[in-house]
Parts: structure tokens; C-alpha cells; sequence
């Protein structure tokens, strides 16, 4: 089943073309690495994809339908940026999480703030940049949504947290559900992927498994990654 499909998708800043004429499809039970330098489009589809910008042309379907209310529904978005409310605490960011989303599992967001050493009860201000990042991931994958994407969501945390981040994605992870993450950290979640897609200049430049590019290329996806934007 074909769970996001973007159709001749394209977006312009005024005269600057950010993405053009993109065409792809994310089916279910995938884990999408969405790859590219700074300004090659990445964001731009991430947030034409959650509704937060029209396209020019083309169109964005999740789960047949155009993005709306019912697709932030089975949607859970990581965005680059964090989004708190700075004072308050991080249990009453939990507590307005499940009285917001009918699929959000606080049971399994308390275990993760516990694994990632993190207190409930301190205040979003008091928190470092890095941990207010690990709170907004594990309120993100704390939904049991059909479709995850996140935005650079390792940027701000240590090697070993990341290791924990994407075992806990593994482990987790609902096999009728996708995730797409965003990420320059390619080293560290290539071993997670199913399926990359690197974008270049606002055009899809390859869409392919994992593991047929490792046989292709014999090499690593981070070193297909500087390969193939070396020769662009």
C-alpha cells in the first residue's frame, strides 16, 4: 500500500525554484533515509508533505488523500527547530500530548525520558539545546502514527545517544508505519534504512533500496552519498 505518494510535485520562492517536478512513493513498512546537501530541498518537501507550505504545482496524497486534518492524524512530525512552550515543565508537555493526540503513548514516552536520563518534572528553559531536542524526539515516536518524519533529529546529541535513538526506532517500529528521517549524520542511520532517496538542486536524483546500492556500489550509502554530489 502506497501510504505518501507527491505527484509532479514542485515549489518556487518567487523566482527561485526550490523543488521541481518531484515524483515519489513511500509505501508502508519502509524506513526512508531523505538525503541531500544544505538547499537542495529536503525541508521544502518535508513541509509541503505536513501541509505547512502549498505547492506551486503537483500534489501531496497520504493515504490517497491531500494533506489536512485527517493526515496530521496519522502523521508525526519532528521539525528542525524545537517548538515548546519554555515554561513549563516537560510532564505537562506530555500531559497536553495525550490529551492532543489520541494515539500517543505516554507509558512509552515516560520509559524513554527515564532511558535518556531525563527528569519530568524540569522545566523546558532550564533544559541544554541537545536536551530539549531527545524530549521533542520522544514525544514524536511516542505517537503510534502511520507515518513518521523527522527532521534532523540526531543533530544536537552524543554517538551513543544516537545508537540508543535508533535501536528504539527498531525496536519499536510498527511495521504498517514508515519514517522518513532527514539527516546529514548518514554514518549513523544507514544501518536503520530500507530505501534512500537523495534529492540535489530541488530534483529527486535516486530513489533506491538500501541494500541494492551497498551491491551496486559496493560501498557504504554515506560514501555513495559524497559520490554521486561530487559528479551532480
Amino acid at each position: 500500500m502506497v501510504l505518501l505518494e507527491c505527484k509532479d510535485l514542485s515549489k518556487k520562492y518567487g523566482k527561485k525554484q526550490a523543488l521541481a517536478d518531484v515524483n515519489l512513493e513511500i509505501p508502508s513498512g519502509r524506513i526512508v533515509g531523505l538525503l541531500g546537501r544544505n538547499g537542495s530541498g529536503k525541508t521544502t518537501l518535508i513541509k509541503l508533505i505536513n501541509n505547512l507550505l502549498t505547492p506551486t504545482t503537483g500534489e501531496v496524497l497520504i493515504n490517497g488523500k491531500k494533506p489536512g486534518v485527517e493526515s496530521k492524524n496519522i502523521v508525526s512530525y519532528l521539525p528542525e527547530r524545537t517548538y515548546f512552550s519554555r515554561n513549563i515543565s516537560v510532564k505537562k508537555t506530555l500531559e497536553f500530548f495525550e490529551d492532543f493526540y489520541k494515539d500517543f503513548d505516554l507509558k512509552r514516552a515516560q520509559k524513554l525520558l527515564k532511558d535518556l536520563d531525563l527528569d519530568e518534572d524540569q522545566r523546558i528553559s532550564a533544559m541544554s539545546k541537545g536536551m530539549q531536542e531527545k524530549v521533542q524526539l520522544v514525544l514524536v515516536m511516542s505517537r503510534r502514527a502511520k507515518l513518521y518524519i523527522l527532521d534532523e533529529p540526531l543533530g544536537g546529541v552524543d554517538p551513543a545517544t544516537r545508537d540508543y535513538i535508533l535501536d528504539t526506532i527498531l525496536t519499536n517500529f510498527n511495521e504498517k508505519a514508515s519514517l522518513i528521517i532527514s539527516t546529514h549524520l548518514i554514518s549513523d542511520i544507514e544501518r536503520i534504512l530500507d530505501d534512500v532517496v537523495l534529492i540535489d538542486k530541488g530534483r529527486i536524483v535516486l530513489h533506491e533500496e538500501a541494500d541494492v546500492l551497498r551491491t551496486k556500489y559496493k560501498t557504504s550509502i554515506d560514501a555513495i552519498f559524497r559520490k554521486e554530489l561530487k559528479n551532480a
